[in-house]
């Protein structure tokens, strides 16, 4: 693989797939088994499994439907949702994750960003920053499905989850997420020059070019949603995936 990552973002609610807009009103899509095997087939870069609910709702990460999933995927997949413990890290890495997902826990309790990078090395650890505009225009980091603002900078934040440990951040603009309108070039540039670590930019992607256009601004890699799980202007469900030699020259 020589073009930038791309990575397919899909979101678990209750053992489905859900697809959000703007983190909000998740409409079904989906079984994530299903998907794993489409996305197998046409040899994705890697895939992002997102449990939106597992916070929230206090249950965790669902351990079944994971080595359900871990036992299909034949790529790289990574795991968030409802991690709050070392031990929740050890068993999803043993089930075959290759990379675990910090959001509202890397604030409530930034030492597991830290024990984590100690258990498998800070490759497989990745935060993810939920980051939204105010009235004003000021970025601010959210946590807990986008429902709780902790008023804090996404600069800041990320520079504090590099040194914590982070390999990787995982960066969201809650405002562009599920519009296929393109990234938050702004953003994408602000945290990405403020860390060195790879940033894989999140939230709004509906076409090649705005991969291109992310990678430019200094995402080290790029994850989509809706552009991969629905076709035409009318949403219809469909998951696809771009052929290698258009992303070869996607990004050429």
């Amino acid at each position: 693989m020589l073009h930038p990552r791309v990575i397919a973002c899909l979101l678990l609610r209750r053992g489905g797939l859900v697809k959000t807009l703007k983190f909000k009103d998740p409409r079904y899509v989906g079984d994530p088994i299903n998907a794993v095997r489409i996305l197998n087939e046409k040899e994705v870069d890697e895939i992002a499994f997102l449990d939106i609910d597992a916070t929230c709702s206090g249950v965790g990460p669902d351990f079944d439907l994971l080595a359900d999933i871990a036992s299909e995927a034949f790529v790289p997949f990574s795991y968030g949702g409802g991690i709050t413990t070392v031990d929740q890290v050890q068993r999803l890495y043993k089930l075959g994750v290759e990379k675990i997902v910090i959001n509202s826990a890397a604030a409530a309790q930034p030492s597991l960003v830290t024990a984590a990078a100690e258990m498998a090395g800070s490759s497989g650890v990745v935060v993810s920053i939920d980051v939204r505009k105010n009235w004003l225009g000021k970025y601010s980091v959210f946590v807990e499905s986008g429902r709780r603002d902790l008023k804090r900078s996404p600069i800041d934040y990320a520079r504090e989850m590099e040194r914590l440990g982070a390999g990787e951040l995982f960066l969201t603009s809650m405002d562009n997420d599920g519009t296929m309108a393109g990234y938050d070039l702004n953003l994408i540039r602000q945290v990405s020059a403020a860390v060195s670590i790879p940033v894989v930019a999140a939230g709004g992607a509906g076409n090649l070019s705005d991969f291109r256009e992310a990678v430019r601004s200094g995402a080290s890699a790029v994850a989509a949603g809706s552009m991969f799980v629905f076709h035409g202007k009318h949403r219809a469900v469909l998951i696809t995936y771009p052929e290698y030699r258009i992303l070869q020259n996607c990004f050429t």
